[in-house]
């Protein structure tokens, strides 16, 4: 008997063992795509449709195609203003909820061909998607799959006009770096709604495009940050518990997404995205209303600088092209973020986790960031900064991620040390810089 419960205890201690090894060995890793994804850090996402020339946020799908009429499109300009704000990549809306197709779908009747604009021979997609091959940068495309005005929305053959409606775009303008899917689910001309077939979706685009990256609100490579505010959680795993959620109405809790899980099981980061001004379309009564690069340079810290990526809203306008109180600003950012983060003080030893200075440095930022390619590990470190009184201060944080920017009120540093008080595993700490940024730029708590 007690040879029996002495085999029974040491049994049952090997199964424990050998769960918690599994179980703190369990760390999902980024793929290369996503790898590639995060070293985009910031890109466009560009609101283009009826609703321009409409004043609508939402269209109703109703709209007459030759509402659509931009009188000096120039697809080559939004590119070279992308490039000159810093953004590696533009994503259009393809399609919006009103179902207007920016290029000339076979599967519907609602799209550029039927405008008068361009004689019916007009192709945004096609011409974005040069231009961004020209200026060498990232194409990628939102399509809605809610559509209120295709006639098959709500019934089971929609799913089918949908994937067609992918494939066409995949096929005529690819490489596509990245599809964004919203989650809007509304109802068509029909007075439906749809089920989706997200699964299909899924599986149409990774066997026609494997290296394309999905965002939506669950991934399944990129998840919505849970706000429209551009800002995510000081706090931000890149990992997502996705069992029993869906797209749209069933996403997981804002602060969920906001954060992400740490013991998620699925690699999906988060985006933030957000617009330059207060609407997602171009409005004129909006021109004096456009964030300022001051403004772009604090969501910048708030996305990128928290370990997300920044996707930043500039609507075309009624000319089709990007209005110059938008481009003033977005230069101004580039300005911003240029004489900010161009010149990085003090070299990083790997061996005491220092930054170490030649001599006393006036400094008010630190960047640090870790090499992802076996996953996130760091859930808590903590900044020793120590001045040239001798004094020393602390800044603590959680998450560092790709990228985590902290800022502090401007002191003249002799050496800053980097201690790790909680991980996941062993964390590769592959920068940790520090700036000299503009006094009106700080943000103590970004």
């Amino acid at each position: 008997m007690i040879r029996f419960s002495t085999i029974a205890v040491i049994s049952i201690l090997l199964l424990h063992n050998s769960f918690a090894q599994k179980k703190a060995q369990h760390n999902p890793k980024p793929s290369p795509q996503q790898l590639a994804w995060h070293d985009m850090e910031f890109y466009w996402f560009i609101h283009f449709g009826p609703n321009t020339f409409t004043g609508n946020e939402w269209g109703h799908g109703d709209e007459a195609t030759s509402v659509f009429q931009p009188s000096g499109l120039d697809c080559d300009q939004w590119v070279r203003i992308a490039k000159q704000s810093g953004a590696k990549g533009i994503i259009i809306t393809a399609k919006h909820h009103d179902g207007f197709c920016l290029w000339p779908s076979k599967l519907s009747t609602h799209t550029i061909r039927e405008s008068s604009w361009n004689n019916g021979q007009g192709d945004i997609l096609k011409s974005l998607s040069e231009a961004c091959k020209k200026g060498g940068i990232k194409f990628g495309v939102y399509i809605s799959p809610w559509d209120r005005n295709h006639p098959a929305y709500g019934t089971d053959g929609y799913n089918d006009v949908y994937i067609g409606q992918m494939k066409e775009i995949f096929a005529a303008y690819g490489p596509i770096w990245e599809l964004w899917w919203d989650g809007a689910n509304g109802e068509g001309p029909n007075g439906k709604k749809q089920v989706y077939d997200f699964r299909k979706f899924e599986k149409t685009i990774r066997s026609i495009s494997p290296k394309t990256v999905i965002f939506s609100d669950i991934g399944p490579d990129i998840r919505w940050v849970g706000n429209e505010n551009g800002i995510a959680g000081k706090t931000n795993w890149n990992l997502l518990d996705t069992a029993g959620f869906k797209r749209g109405a069933g996403s997981p809790p804002t602060d969920t997404l906001n954060q992400g899980n740490f013991n998620g099981a699925n690699w999906i980061p988060a985006e933030c995205d957000v617009s330059i001004r207060p609407g997602w379309f171009f409005h004129a009564s909006e021109d004096p209303k456009v964030k300022t690069a001051r403004d772009l340079f604090r969501l910048y810290l708030q996305s990128v600088g928290r370990g997300s990526n920044f996707l930043l809203n500039v609507p075309p306008d009624t000319r089709g092209l990007i209005h110059e109180n938008d481009s003033a600003s977005l230069v101004g950012f580039r300005k911003l973020l240029n004489q900010s983060f161009s010149h990085p003080l003090g070299t990083y030893s790997a061996e005491s986790m220092a930054l170490k200075l030649t001599a006393p440095t006036s400094m008010n930022c630190i960047a640090l960031q870790e090499d992802l390619k076996n996953g996130q590990m760091v859930s808590e470190f903590t900044l020793e900064i120590v001045n040239v009184k001798g004094e020393l201060k602390m800044i603590k944080g959680t998450t560092i991620g790709h990228k985590r920017i902290l800022c502090f009120p401007t002191d003249t540093v002799k050496k800053i040390t980097l201690k790790i008080i909680g991980a996941k595993g062993k964390p590769v700490i592959k920068q940790f810089h520090g700036y000299k940024l503009a006094e009106e730029l700080l943000e103590i708590e970004p």
